[in-house]
């Protein structure tokens, strides 16, 4: 009887010491890893305005910015059209409630935006206690997510974007990495994320007084990889896709191009980097990234030049990659070959980049219809999801719910089943 009664005391310790599951943080553009996957094991399949919403939340002003998640706190930057106000917004993932909307700057004249563009389309990133909020030319801030307050802001990193700011933030160690590449000034910094103080600052090796100003622009943002037994950080810009060593700003190689104004954030996988490398006539490279100095001539793999997205960023599931151009054309291609597998029509326009999670993939179009579809070499739909209003941010995920944005609500879309 007591070897019985210590057994079950065993076992109960054993339950009790096993862990609960993590909450599934999604903590920059495109998830924890950057490439667009999530963890998450039940994503709801089916919704609508009547169906697998938790909670459904207004949110003031205008903003294309993506959800940045750590905890129960979901974060975005919105601002006013005019480009006057910029704020951030923290909302409880769990209710719904707006827990911090805080006015983080004020601009007295703001310039030009695209009609497809807002003056708070970046990005943030967020960490325990800290969310680093970014309005391109307009200002960075870190704010304390405890009480919402600017623990260090800089207003110094201007440039000329001509239409409106896009390129987000990332984090790396204790460095708050990003883009600057407007028509006037190109360069890459890495800014201490304790005090917002330069860490380095590396200018873009191109010279670009032979192009226009336009083409001197960019709206990408940096991705962290490994390859050449090096970390490296990747960064396309205008006219050329540059790697620096992340801690010191260094440049290890670049490869030129003619492209300019590239959005999609590059994708690492199968010892490639896939770039998108210009926004007029789009092109997909697929680069080695274990060179050193110019290696143009000699380490791109594969090049395609058709149907390629000027938004939306790829997707990568085993050896397939996945993709959506601006007008809807989804596409599957051999990763390590560039070979298409299967090229089908999903219905209206598509700017927010793909997700991927619980063995789905699901595509998000700016009326907000969501394709869901299984992965694979056969093009299978699974659900159609339509909500109201426009969508051009890509969702983040948490737990097992997809939190999405429009132009006016931010959503928490789970199965109520469960």
């Amino acid at each position: 009887m007591k070897a019985l009664l210590l057994l079950r005391a065993l076992i109960l310790l054993v339950f009790w010491a096993v862990p609960a599951p993590a909450r599934e943080n999604w903590p920059e553009l495109r998830g924890p890893e950057r490439n667009g996957h999530s963890a998450a094991n039940k994503l709801p399949l089916v919704w609508s305005e009547t169906n697998n919403i938790v909670w459904k939340t207004a949110v003031h002003d205008l903003g294309w910015s993506s959800p940045v998640v750590w905890g129960d706190q979901v974060w975005i930057t919105t601002a006013t059209e005019d480009g006057t106000h910029l704020f951030a917004v923290c909302v409880n993932s769990r209710t719904g409630k707006i827990v911090h909307d805080v006015k983080v700057f004020d601009t007295e004249t703001p310039a030009h935006v695209a009609s497809v563009n807002s003056y708070a389309s970046p990005t943030s990133a967020i960490e325990e206690g800290r969310v680093y909020v970014h309005y391109g030319t307009y200002g960075t801030a870190c704010l304390d997510t405890r009480d919402g307050k600017i623990l260090w802001s800089r207003r110094d990193l201007t440039c000329d974007h001509h239409e409106g700011p896009g390129s987000s933030v990332m984090l790396y160690e204790n460095l708050l990495c990003f883009n600057v590449d407007g028509r006037d000034v190109q360069y890459v910094i890495a800014l201490d994320k304790h005090t917002g103080k330069t860490v380095w600052k590396t200018n873009r090796s191109v010279d670009y007084s032979s192009f226009n100003p336009n083409s001197r622009k960019a709206f990408c943002t940096p991705i962290i990889l490994e390859a050449g037994g090096r970390r490296q950080l990747f960064s396309p810009g205008a006219k050329a896709m540059i790697s620096y060593d992340p801690l010191s700003g260094e440049e290890l190689w670049k490869i030129r191009y003619n492209g300019w104004s590239m959005a999609p954030r590059p994708l690492f996988g199968h010892g490639l980097v896939y770039v998108i490398t210009d926004y007029d006539h789009p092109e997909l490279w697929a680069v080695r990234p274990d060179g050193g100095g110019d290696v143009t001539d000699t380490h791109v793999a594969w090049k395609l030049t058709k149907d390629m997205p000027r938004t939306a960023s790829l997707l990568l599931v085993d050896d397939l990659l996945y993709m959506v151009n601006d007008d809807g054309w989804a596409i599957c291609l051999e990763a390590k070959t560039g070979n298409q597998v299967w090229r089908e029509h999903l219905k209206g326009k598509h700017s927010a980049s793909p997700i991927y999670g619980a063995g789905r993939i699901y595509f998000f179009s700016e009326k907000n219809l969501t394709t869901v579809i299984e992965p694979g070499r056969e093009f299978k739909v699974l659900a159609e999801n339509q909500l109201e209003g426009r969508v051009m941010a890509t969702p983040a995920v948490t737990g097992d719910a997809i939190i999405l944005r429009s132009n006016t609500y931010l959503y928490r879309l789970e199965d109520r089943g469960k």
